[in-house]
């Protein structure tokens, strides 16, 4: 019997609009102690932050054009070969008899 009046009385209770605000507080603190270990907490941060976004869309965009690149190619390679396939088979420039 007593222990069940010792883990009541461990239990805290809080109203709804209490517990939202230690919630909100606890998420905010977490959130700077987060940038602050990544080095992102001073006034520069929000400048820190677009150039970070600004990098990484211009590497997905180099990645991107890469990929093209190597598709054309590709393709130009491919079409080169049936290119000289057509000229070595039709003999067109007096080719080997």
């Amino acid at each position: 019997m007593t222990e069940r009046l010792i883990e009541r009385r461990k239990a805290v209770t809080l109203p709804q609009e209490e517990l939202e605000k230690l919630l909100e507080c606890a998420a905010a603190r977490g959130a700077k102690s987060a940038l602050h270990g990544v080095g992102l907490d001073g006034e520069d941060a929000a400048h820190d932050i677009r150039e970070l976004r600004g990098l990484l869309d211009a590497f997905n965009e180099a990645k991107r054009t890469a990929g093209i690149t190597v598709i054309k190619m590709l393709v130009t390679g491919l079409v080169l070969a049936v290119v000289a396939g057509t000229v070595l088979k039709l003999k067109i420039f007096g080719g080997a008899q």
